[in-house]
């Protein structure tokens, strides 16, 4: 069975960083694409990076503006989201999802595995 579990969401002030983590398992990872999205309160899921098996990255650039980083690890069934200068703009629920095409999407139709979700919420 596909799990992905999200953890590192937290409270934290304007210009703080944080930086979430997605485990996987039930899949061979490494030839899968996996995204972050995000929602916040009465907002449609919004793109936020993702990365493809051989490391390529795509951006939301409009709102994390070089600001976000994602970063498969060692093993490659890890994503992480190194957040940084965050604003209150930035308070959602974070999702990692899982893209077995492969393609660096933003399209959230096209991710066929979701996680639950984890708290980012950014104070003034």
């Amino acid at each position: 069975q596909v799990q992905l579990v999200e953890s590192g969401g937290g409270l934290v002030q304007a210009g703080g960083s944080l930086r979430l983590s997605c485990a996987a398992s039930g899949l061979t990872f490494t030839s899968y694409t996996m995204g972050w999205f995000r929602r916040a309160p009465g907002t449609e899921r919004e793109f936020v990076a993702a990365i493809d098996r051989s490391g390529s990255t795509k951006y939301n650039t409009d709102s994390v503006k070089g600001r976000f980083t994602i970063s498969r690890g060692k093993f490659k069934n890890t994503v992480y989201l190194q957040m940084n200068s965050l604003e209150v703009e930035d308070t959602a629920i974070y999702y990692c999802a899982v893209d077995r095409s492969g393609s660096l999407t933003s399209s959230n139709s096209l991710y066929d595995y979701w996680g639950r979700g984890t708290q980012v919420t950014v104070s003034s």
